[in-house]
């Protein structure tokens, strides 16, 4: 029986071993946090020996290095992919908050625990992976639309950012379905641009008179 199990395992190629690697680590990760995972707990849930999964990761910390950059990754694409479909800020605001809130549904917050962990974000500086990049292409969207200042923009995009987080947080206490924090989420992004936007506008005046 163990000499069967063995000749299965060998059948996966190194990249799916190495995914299912993974997969083991967020699933133990999103039910119970990181201070939970050990190589050797990780490799019993994906079916490989502690030993050998050395020939896979050198350490804990690059293993979980390796989860986060994949996670982040998978979130950033499925938020390009639904912003690619709007075609007007309020569809981008939503479509990009249905993406984030489903992934957190789905997957839990590995991503914040993750990111909570200082020898997985010590080195790159994960808590900022391609947020600048999202941050300058949605402040430049607020900019023109509601012809706010960029800094401005900037600032507000950036707060703005971590209100899907917080409702995905709420989402996984079954506190509220995710359809109506969905529409509580777009309504609080939209309506803080809207009164940013009024507050410039009242200021502007004043200053002409």
């Amino acid at each position: 029986m163990k000499q069967k199990e063995e000749v299965q395992r060998r059948r996966y190629s190194p990249e799916v071993r190495r995914a299912m690697i993974l997969d083991a680590a967020a699933e133990i990760i999103a039910r119970e946090g990181v201070a939970q995972v050990s190589l050797e707990r990780i490799g019993q849930n994906a079916g490989v020996s502690k030993s050998l999964m050395y020939n896979y990761f050198d350490s804990l910390t690059e293993l979980l290095k390796e989860l986060l950059d994949r996670e982040l990754k998978d979130l950033q694409r499925a938020q390009y992919k639904a912003a690619q479909s709007a075609g007007t800020f309020e569809e981008l605001v939503r479509n990009i908050t249905h993406a984030h809130l489903s992934y957190i549904d789905e997957r839990g917050l590995i991503i914040e625990r993750l990111q909570s962990e200082p020898s997985v974000t010590g080195a790159p500086d994960f808590t900022n992976y391609g947020r600048r990049a999202a941050v300058d292409y949605l402040a430049n969207i607020v900019h023109q639309n509601f012809n706010i200042p960029l800094d401005v923009a900037k600032a507000a995009t950036d707060v703005s950012f971590g209100l899907p987080n917080a409702a995905g947080q709420y989402l996984l206490r079954r506190e509220m379905d995710r359809q109506a924090l969905e529409d509580l989420t777009v309504t609080m992004i939209i309506g803080s641009v809207v009164a940013i936007r009024d507050e410039y506008q009242t200021r502007r005046q004043k200053l002409k008179r």
